[in-house]
C-alpha cells in the first residue's frame, strides 16, 4: 500500500513539474484564462473514452489536441477576440462533458481520482511528462522572445504562430497527463497557480522557471499525500495545496 502511493506521487509529481514549467510560459502570455478553461475540454473526450471502453487519458488527449487545434486556427481567420472563442469553445466543451459523462464517472473525471490509475498509465505518464519538459526547453528562447516582442520575433523569422501552436499542444498533453490526478475541472490550477507563486518571489527568468516546477512539485507530493491520508479526493487537495503557496509567496513578497 505504502509502495503504491509513494509510486503514485512520484508520478504526481513529474506531472508538478511539468505543468509549472509549462505554466510559467502561460502565465508570462497573459493567457491564464486560456489555460484554465482549456481543462475543460478533456471532459467531452473523457467521456467518449469510457462509453467505449478505452483510456480516459488518451480521449482526453485527443479532444484537447483538436481543440488547441481549433482555437489556433480560429484566432488566426476569425476577428472575434481569442478570449471569446476560448470562453464560448472550452464553456460548450464543459457543458457536453457534462451530458455525456457515465454518471458514476463523473466525480472522478471532474476532480480525479489516484486509485484508477495503473502502474503502466504512472510509467507512461512519467516518461511523457520529461519529454513534455524537454521540448518546453526546446523552444523557451523563442517563446520569451515572442512574449517580449512580436516585431523582434518576425525580424528574427521566427514563426511564432507554430511555435505557439506547439507550446499549446504540449500544455493539452500535460493536462491531459493530470486529469486522473487533478481532475479536469481543477487542473488548470496546476498550470497556473506554481507559477502565479514562482513570480511573487522570482528575482530573474531562472528562478523563474525554476520556482514554477518547484513548486509544481511540492503541490503535487503534498496534496497527493494529503489526499490519502485524509481519505479526500486528490484534485482539490492538491490545488488547495498549491494556492496555500501562492498566498505565503505573496505574503513573503509585500
Amino acid at each position: 500500500m505504502i509502495t503504491n502511493l509513494l509510486f503514485l506521487i512520484l508520478v504526481g509529481s513529474m506531472v508538478g513539474i511539468a505543468a509549472g514549467y509549462l505554466g510559467s510560459f502561460m502565465v508570462l502570455k497573459k493567457m491564464s484564462l486560456v489555460g484554465d478553461a482549456l481543462t475543460h475540454v478533456a471532459l467531452p473526450g473523457m467521456a467518449i473514452a469510457l462509453t467505449f471502453n478505452f483510456s480516459p487519458t488518451l480521449g482526453a488527449f485527443l479532444a484537447l489536441t483538436l481543440a488547441v487545434i481549433g482555437v489556433w486556427y480560429l484566432e488566426k481567420t476569425s476577428s472575434i477576440y481569442p478570449e471569446t472563442l476560448v470562453g464560448i469553445f472550452f464553456t460548450a466543451s464543459l457543458a457536453i462533458g457534462l451530458l455525456i459523462t457515465p454518471e458514476p464517472d463523473l466525480l472522478e473525471a471532474l476532480f480525479g481520482n489516484l486509485e484508477k490509475v495503473t502502474t503502466l498509465e504512472g510509467v507512461l505518464t512519467i516518461i511523457v511528462s520529461l519529454l513534455f519538459i524537454f521540448f518546453t526547453w526546446l523552444i523557451s528562447k523563442k517563446l520569451l522572445i515572442g512574449i517580449v516582442s512580436e516585431e523582434l520575433a518576425k525580424s528574427m523569422n521566427i514563426s511564432m504562430s507554430k511555435y505557439n501552436l506547439f507550446y499549446l499542444l504540449l500544455v493539452g498533453g500535460v493536462v491531459a497527463l493530470g486529469v486522473k490526478f487533478v481532475g479536469t475541472l481543477l487542473m488548470g490550477a496546476l498550470v497556473i497557480v506554481p507559477a502565479a507563486s514562482a513570480k511573487n518571489i522570482s528575482r530573474g527568468i531562472k528562478d523563474y522557471y525554476f520556482f514554477s516546477a518547484f513548486f509544481g512539485l511540492l503541490s503535487a507530493v503534498i496534496g497527493l499525500a494529503l489526499a490519502s491520508i485524509l481519505h479526500i479526493s486528490s484534485g482539490p487537495a492538491v490545488v488547495l495545496t498549491s494556492i496555500s503557496f501562492f498566498i505565503l509567496t505573496y505574503i513573503f513578497k509585500n
